[in-house]
């Protein structure tokens, strides 16, 4: 399978950086902007978004990350579901230029599109900032398993850091 641009530059900026030494928060991006080929229409939760991808609505859900449910039918909202809801309107408010990125597999169970996601604007990688800043945790499906090294880490250092549902959710 080729991968995109998008894609190798990221490579390249990972390869550059030490992402878990620093006790700093680090957000990943490809260096700028990136070619859209979405526009957010709606934020479902932490992990799901509604996109506009040539005229079409899609849902799609994020891969590698897991965010604590506010919405699942018969079951209690889960602690930080709510911030991590509030924290993915933050990074991609609605109108907002995306790119997604697909793995090997592209619908999950449910019909959703499986992706990778970046800000045009600006290139966040928010897959990687969800798990970062402490709104989710690993959630890594072989074969979309392109970046479970990384989610693995930026969760490392968000405990390690005490970030998001590390210090809100324990015991």
């Amino acid at each position: 399978m080729r991968r995109s641009g998008t894609v190798i530059a990221l490579a390249l900026v990972l390869a550059a950086c030490d992402l878990v030494a620093d006790s700093t928060p680090t957000t990943v991006f490809v260096g700028g902007g990136v070619e859209a080929n979405a526009v957010v229409d709606f934020v479902v939760d932490g992990d799901t978004i509604d996109v506009i991808i040539d005229g079409n609505e899609e849902r799609v859900r994020l891969i590698g990350i897991d965010t604590p449910e506010t919405k699942r039918p018969d079951f209690p909202v889960e602690c930080y579901g709510p911030e991590a809801s509030a924290f993915m309107e933050q990074l991609l408010p609605v109108g907002t230029r995306i790119r997604i990125e697909r793995d090997i597999v592209n619908r999950d169970d449910f019909g959703r599109l499986l992706g990778y996601v970046y800000r045009a604007d600006d290139g966040i990688f928010v897959n990687y900032e969800m798990m970062r800043q402490g709104f989710a945790q690993p959630l890594s499906i072989r074969p979309n398993d392109t970046y479970a090294t990384l989610f693995a880490d930026a969760a490392r250092a968000a405990e390690r850091d005490d970030a998001g549902l590390w210090a809100a959710c324990s015991g």
